[in-house]
């Protein structure tokens, strides 16, 4: 594990700081906090293992549960996202948007989001490298999913992707990759 504090950004405008790991109730907990630019922020994702919640520091943040209308919150204000429960939040704002925040249990929360990140800038596009982000969406499906990616993709072509990259060599970067929580 990374020494914390430890920071990620991707070329999207997120930035994410792991400030600590700390025990509660027995469990690891990561406590984090975010800044994102205007219009920015992950995509629709679930964590099906970990619940997550965001305080807003400084800006406005719009929200949303997967078939349910946008909701928006400012300074002070806070949003849990249980897991299970797709979700995504953006900066709705026109400043930074500034968030502290936690996700628990930590499972491999740190390293997947470090490695998407990672992914996210070696392709230059909002969708991360096609090789790694088959390699962490196959390994990691037991613990996160992104509902907007047809099942047919997920379930074929993932797959094979990762097939044709461990022949090719392309993940000698994630030897020392975290088991998944199955």
């Amino acid at each position: 594990m990374q020494t914390l504090p430890y920071t990620i950004e991707n070329h999207l405008g997120e930035k994410l700081v792991f400030k600590a790991v700390v025990k509660e109730d027995g469990e690891d907990k990561v406590l984090v906090e975010n800044f994102v630019q205007p219009g920015a922020g992950p995509v629709m994702h679930v964590h099906f293992r970990q619940d997550e919640g965001l305080t807003v520091i400084k800006g406005k943040m719009g929200y949303q549960i997967l078939g349910e209308e946008p909701h928006y919150v400012g300074p002070g204000e806070s949003v849990e996202f249980k897991r299970g429960v797709p979700h995504r939040f953006w900066n709705a704002g026109e400043d930074i948007l500034n968030c502290d925040g936690w996700v628990k249990p930590a499972n491999s929360f740190i390293f997947f989001l470090t490695a998407l990140y990672q992914a996210v800038n070696k392709s230059g596009k909002e969708a991360p490298e096609i090789f790694d982000g088959a390699f962490l969406m196959t390994r990691y499906k037991t613990e996160y999913d992104l509902p907007e990616i047809p099942v047919f993709v997920k379930r074929i072509i993932m797959p094979a992707t990762v097939a044709i990259g461990k022949i090719l060599g392309k993940y000698k970067h994630f030897q020392d990759a975290p088991e998944p929580v199955r």
